[in-house]
């Protein structure tokens, strides 16, 4: 077995990904609320026809706006993440469903010592708007057929609100293009050896237009990415494992809670909470 070791800079920059279908009307919830001090915001756009891009534009005069020709979430998110500057990267949805005010939490915990940090919806603390009972049951097996074949403690599986050092990128050799890149990404972390954080998360209702996310052939596609998965070989190159973490590292990263204090240091002030109430 191989080990890898990636750059985890004392004060990293951080990218965020955001790809987008005709959410000119979303963007105006999302882009605002971006903390100050993200570096980098990318847009990968899937020919918009609603003036998405320039929306984006008008809204944040720096945002960086990648075409992708492939259509799919996962296809846009590989764009984004191959284009990406940042030492970190956080992957929202453009719908204003996930709240931008936790990204300070998730870096926080990734400077802590994490490779990778996900937000659920299902631990105490996060909740959802959104979510269907069907998907909520699909996603509710999923998650424990992860945790079955995959071992690990996930709690929700497909939840693209997502954050981690841009290192990690080439290990897991991503190859979806649909929402099952959700699944992908949780499942080739785990088995690269990433040290995964899960923390609670918000899930408010999208505003605007409709979802592209299609429950049963979508959630096939995330069927078979699990049986694909399992019969994977074991990745040849790992993440080197990290048992000299300092004590405060690995006090939070046990503990598996929020800090009160979630502003990155070095990074600047957040401009919110970083999480929502509870949902029910």
């Amino acid at each position: 077995m191989l080990y890898a070791e990636i750059a985890r800079p004392p004060n990293p920059t951080v990218s965020v990904i955001i790809p987008t279908l005709n959410e000119a009307e979303n963007l105006a919830l999302v882009l605002p609320r971006l903390p100050r001090w993200v570096h980098e915001v990318i847009i990968v756009d899937g020919h918009s026809t609603d003036g998405t891009v320039e929306a984006a534009r008008l809204l944040r005069p720096d945002v960086r706006v990648v075409m992708d020709s492939v259509r799919g979430k996962g296809a846009a998110l590989r764009a984004g993440f191959a284009a990406a500057k940042g030492d970190i990267i956080v992957m929202i949805d453009a719908d204003g469903s996930t709240e931008p005010e936790e990204i300070g939490l998730f870096v926080r915990y990734l400077m802590d010592g994490a490779d990778f940090v996900k937000g659920s919806r299902f631990m105490q603390g996060g909740g959802t708007e959104d979510i269907s009972p069907l998907r909520s049951l699909g996603n509710g097996f999923f998650t424990a057929a992860v945790r079955f074949c995959f071992g690990g403690r996930f709690t929700d599986l497909c939840y693209g609100y997502s954050a981690f050092w841009s290192g990690i990128v080439p290990l897991l050799e991503l190859d979806s293009t649909g929402f099952e890149i959700e699944t992908l990404l949780n499942i080739r972390a785990l088995r690269a050896g990433c040290r995964i954080v899960e923390l609670p998360s918000f899930e408010a209702k999208r505003v605007y237009g409709k979802s592209n996310l299609r429950t049963f052939p979508d959630g096939y596609r995330v069927l078979k990415t699990i049986l694909r998965e399992r019969l994977r070989p074991e990745p040849a190159l790992k993440l080197a494992p990290k048992s000299n973490l300092p004590y405060r590292n690995r006090l939070s990263l046990q503990a598996g809670l929020p800090a009160h204090d979630v502003t990155p240091s070095g990074l600047g002030a957040a401009t919110r909470s970083p999480l929502a109430p509870s949902g029910d």
